[in-house]
């Protein structure tokens, strides 16, 4: 009688000690195996019945439109598994590698799921996805109950990209340790204490949760199917309804703010374009690429942290009334995300989203005692106003035409020579690079179309009138693309001017945007846009412009790694090739004999000119610290690093004097030089170019 219950206080006693037990080391196991709790969760989103149906229409106008054939097979299938979750975890800092095993069941059969509608599969992978950011974001609260101790000699590795998935909650537990240690640290190395950097990180990693549990079902469609859509080129995308409405209200509103577009990369807010004409692009301090991790209003607000924001909200903050200051924080996009921020002063103002008219200097520069006048011809883009062409307006607006009239300007104040500045100019109408092109030109054909079904068309220049004539050089960058580069390439293949500066950005490629609401004319539901790739760019000469761009007569030194930052570093990229060459009459203006003689004095200059000393240096550091993949989360090396990288810094401000070679009066052009090293020395080789052509 005494031993039964013994034995059912002892059975009892053991059973609450491991439930107990489990219950206290439900979180370690949660994070690597449970996974059908977080699949049957309350989270779970689902397709909507428009989903199977776009889905299936996705892969129907792909296959049969896109220049690429592509087949949806096993082999596609299992790198649309890849491309997906590599969007949703591009770090590999969310998920671990039992997740990867499980999602693998399904790499053979995504090619199925696309073609019949059947996405399943890909809400679970998402919902997994999901709880284990929300699993993070409680550990992150956790680390931050107390300071770190930042006198440790420990590292901290920034990119996982190519690394192993975590197999453990400890491994991936450290990983978060030193990732919030080095947030922190960042803040501190700015004169934060530890109240205020605590602070700073609740609200960010708050605003984190906000927007991760504001995903719905549209958002997680969009990511899967571009998943697929991106493996025939970068350019292809599919855009759900909600982001088309904003990319057609972006193209035509009016506002007052800084003049840049913005989109979300998961917790980083990132330029994605620069309007011309806006307060960003006259400041020349933002480019694309760059991320923006703070904002402050007026000259003495304080920065607010935006990492994890919603886009709308940090929209909200950058714009506001026309002359009022804002401020951003700023990572460059040649830095890593670590690196020491810019701050960014810019007067907010009225944008209109239209292109800035292409504008021109008159740029003196005095060479063997004798003084030059260059005109610069600054291009934003391959402007035209369709609507204004099409209604048969007389006077409508395009590049072309006001590149004209830049040219009759020029033409009276009796230039020596004229340079088109193309940097960062990111294309335009096809139509215009052609009439543009005709202006240097003065018949002939000016670029190669290939369409997906093999058809080539050859785009001429009919006008026999050469608007001008005389000494003529191109100013690329990176960012020079697309019609720009046809431009380009065709000054080049005519030998008409000599180019300079880098290697072009290389988008040879043709796209078209389709409204899926047309596919289903009797439904009232919005079915969003694909942007689709269509045909290819060849110059007259027979090669594409796609991946490699156009290259330099003479090359400038680059701080932007075509490995990271072109159409070259982009995955699934369309491949370089070549069709056959056209004939066309060879100007030749530009001799093999006068670039080897611009290129030896541009050597010289790099060995003797301070600026361009300096600028090299740079350079090199940049790709230096671009390959280091550890940062010390150890306070004093990393506030001697912060030392040492700001004299460095300052040193690039060389005591130059410009108006001994620049005899500028006005303030505003003697401050533009100054700061424009690729211009200086575009102008000074083009004395050169024309110096030696006459002798």
């Amino acid at each position: 009688k005494w031993f039964k219950p013994l034995i059912l206080m002892y059975f009892y006693t053991v059973l609450i000690f491991i439930i107990t037990s489990l219950f206290f080391s439900f979180e370690r196991f949660y994070d690597s195996i449970d996974r059908a709790q977080i699949i049957s969760s309350d989270s779970l989103l689902f397709p909507k019945a428009k989903h199977r149906e776009q889905s299936k229409l996705i892969h129907q106008l792909l296959t049969k439109y896109h220049y690429k054939k592509v087949s949806l097979n096993d082999s596609l299938s299992e790198k649309v598994l890849d491309k997906y979750i590599s969007s949703l975890d591009p770090n590999r800092e969310y998920l671990y590698s039992s997740d990867i095993n499980y999602f693998k069941q399904y790499e053979r059969q995504m090619d199925d799921y696309i073609t019949s509608g059947y996405l399943e599969p890909a809400y679970e992978i998402f919902t997994i996805y999901h709880e284990r950011v929300k699993n993070r974001i409680d550990f992150v609260f956790s680390m931050l109950k107390n300071e770190p101790d930042f006198s440790q000699l420990e590292n901290f590795y920034l990119d996982r990209k190519e690394s192993e998935w975590f197999d453990d909650v400890e491994k991936m537990d450290d990983y978060w340790r030193k990732k919030i240690k080095n947030a922190v640290l960042n803040l501190k190395i700015l004169g934060k204490d530890w109240d205020s950097n605590k602070e700073t990180l609740e609200n960010r990693y708050n605003r984190f949760k906000k927007t991760i549990n504001q995903f719905n079902s549209e958002d997680v469609f969009e990511i899967f199917i571009n998943s697929y859509a991106e493996l025939y080129d970068p350019h292809t995308n599919y855009f759900s309804p909600v982001n088309a409405d904003r990319f057609e209200i972006n193209m035509s509103k009016t506002f007052e703010g800084i003049g840049a577009r913005l989109q979300q990369d998961i917790e980083y807010t990132t330029i994605f374009s620069i309007m011309p004409g806006g307060p960003a692009y006259r400041s020349k301090t933002l480019e694309k690429g760059d991320k923006i991790i703070g904002v402050a209003q007026g000259d003495e607000g304080n920065f607010e942290d935006i990492i994890g924001w919603r886009l709308d909200d940090v929209v909200s903050r950058i714009k506001g009334p026309k002359a009022s200051v804002v401020r951003l924080l700023v990572i460059k996009k040649e830095s890593s995300i670590d690196a020491f921020p810019d701050t960014v002063r810019l007067v907010r103002d009225r944008v209109d989203v239209v292109d800035e008219d292409a504008t021109f200097d008159l740029v003196p520069f005095i060479s063997s005692n004798r003084q030059f006048n260059i005109g610069v011809i600054k291009i934003p883009s391959f402007y035209i106003n369709f609507q204004d062409a099409q209604k048969g307006v007389k006077d409508y607006k395009s590049v072309t035409r006001d590149v004209k009239r830049c040219i009759d300007s020029l033409k009276t104040l009796s230039v020596d020579g004229i340079i088109i500045d193309l940097r960062n100019n990111g294309g335009g109408s096809l139509q215009e690079a052609i009439d543009l092109t005709g202006l240097f030109i003065e018949t002939g054909p000016v670029v190669q179309i290939k369409s997906s079904n093999g058809r080539i068309e050859i785009e001429k220049d009919f006008d026999k009138q050469i608007h001008y004539d005389g000494p003529l050089l191109v100013l690329n960058n990176s960012f020079t693309a697309s019609s720009s580069e046809i431009f380009s390439g065709a000054l080049k293949d005519y030998n008409r001017g000599l180019i300079v500066g880098e290697p072009t950005f290389g988008k040879g490629t043709v796209q078209n945007l389709l409204d899926l609401d047309r596919f289903f004319p009797k439904s009232s539901l919005k079915f969003g846009q694909l942007k689709i790739t269509l045909a290819k760019y060849y110059r007259v000469s027979g090669g594409s412009t796609q991946k490699i761009g156009v290259s330099p007569h003479i090359l400038f030194p680059n701080i932007y790694d075509r490995e990271i930052y072109t159409e070259n570093a982009r995955k699934n990229a369309l491949e370089w090739d070549k069709i056959r060459d056209i004939s066309f009459e060879n100007k030749r203006d530009i001799s093999e004999s006068l670039v080897e003689h611009l290129n030896s004095k541009f050597i010289n200059d790099t060995k003797s000119d301070s600026s361009l000393i300096n600028y090299l240096s740079f350079v090199k550091r940049t790709e230096e610290n671009r390959k280091k993949n550890t940062i010390s989360l150890n306070y004093e090396t990393r506030l001697e690093e912060k030392k040492l990288n700001d004299s460095q810094n300052n040193s690039l401000n060389t005591s130059l004097k410009i108006t001994e070679i620049f005899p500028i009066e006005q303030e505003d052009l003697k401050k533009k030089i100054k700061n424009d090293l690729y211009l200086r020395e575009s102008v000074k080789l083009f004395v050169e170019m024309i110096g030696y052509k006459n002798s």
